[in-house]
């Protein structure tokens, strides 16, 4: 299969493959021309690729060629040197615009703003040996390769859902704060991070309010993701009968988790400070109104539990983190982190650092 995705690739035709958390098959879909297709009411079926900015065009690959293999993957054996990579700019700029963000945080209403980097890498592994080896390495991750000819190649290995939608039900996370993952040490979390998951799971609960019912959270619990960890709750319910997948994914997105709160005065703080343009980092990706059969049994006038074939819509949304874009052997990587008034510059430094060994690990 990886020899068909580069064929195709070798064609400049677009496609995606990937993989759910802790699945064994992978999913491919080929496109079989060029046009790009995009999202204009989310009544469409396909893949989608989302940017951060949701003024920006969601990208859609149609459900039209589908298949499901297995790739045979190869264990990662060592990790990448971080030192290396490691540029004394780089480290220049995300310090000065983490204290930017901190003062702005304590003179203002905002609580939290999700501040990035960008940094580039050499590398000489073609992409579909990257992906099989964040395959291998990532059981738990939703893990990607996507490619357009207008738009570009990408892949990653993200923690995160944005949103599991089956029919009437659906399912989202909280995911904030993050340290080293060190099987020797006991987690213990900050009440920074403790704090700063929670602005997440309220903001939320709170947005969901008006249009979905029964929602419930779990309690907020230590989530591994590949060499980091995080603070995670659980937020599921049903959507609400006037509403469709359309309101609630541009309800949920940008969460705090990746933008900050209040949304807009934290997403204007980025747009304005970052000094780049994050495109598809920190956007959402997956399945989009992916229709499935379902059995049922009901009830008719002579014969009881009789089964028939129902058609259930199924949308499964990932936020993109941990990923990379590809340009020949240049692979420029995005990493960044939440701060909020008590934020030290120099140990969000070192969570951009922790984060970047899950992309530079397959490098």
């Amino acid at each position: 299969m990886l020899e068909t995705l580069a064929s195709h690739f070798n064609k400049n035709l677009p496609f995606v493959a990937y993989r759910k958390p802790n699945a064994t098959q992978t999913n491919v879909i080929f496109q079989h021309d060029t046009v790009l297709h995009t999202v204009s009411d989310f009544s469409e079926s396909g893949f989608v690729f989302a940017p951060f900015d949701a003024a920006q065009q969601i990208i859609l690959i149609p459900f039209e060629d589908v298949q499901r293999v297995t790739i045979v993957t190869n264990k990662v054996t060592k990790a990448s040197n971080v030192s290396e990579f490691i540029l004394a700019e780089a480290y220049k700029k995300h310090i000065q615009l983490v204290k930017k963000g901190v003062v702005t945080i304590q003179d203002s209403d905002i609580e939290k703003i999700v501040v990035s980097r960008k940094e580039d890498v050499v590398t000489e592994k073609n992409p579909f040996e990257l992906f099989q080896q964040l395959l291998a390495t990532y059981n738990t991750a939703f893990v990607y390769i996507w490619y357009h000819p207008k738009v570009g190649m990408w892949l990653g290995a993200t923690p995160e859902t944005l949103l599991n939608a089956k029919g009437s039900t659906f399912t989202t996370m909280s995911l904030a704060g993050t340290q080293k993952f060190d099987e020797n040490v006991e987690t213990s979390w900050s009440q920074k991070e403790i704090e700063e998951q929670q602005i997440v799971t309220d903001y939320i609960v709170n947005r969901l309010q008006n249009i979905t019912l029964n929602v419930t959270v779990t309690e907020a619990e230590t989530h591994q993701a590949g060499s980091v960890l995080h603070l995670r709750s659980m937020i599921s319910g049903r959507i609400a009968p006037t509403i469709n997948i359309g309101d609630i994914i541009t309800t949920l997105h940008p969460t705090p988790a990746i933008c900050g709160f209040p949304t807009e005065a934290a997403k204007r703080f980025i747009l304005e400070e970052e000094g780049y343009n994050r495109t598809f980092y920190t956007g959402y990706l997956g399945e989009l109104n992916l229709k499935e059969e379902t059995s049922r049994n009901r009830n008719r006038k002579n014969q009881e539990n009789s089964a028939y074939r129902a058609v259930r819509t199924n949308s499964e949304l990932y936020v993109n983190l941990r990923c990379m874009e590809l340009n020949g052997p240049k692979a420029t990587l995005y990493i960044g982190g939440g701060i909020t008034k008590d934020s030290n510059p120099e140990s969000e430094w070192q969570e951009t650092l922790a984060k970047s060994q899950i992309m530079k690990r397959v490098l």
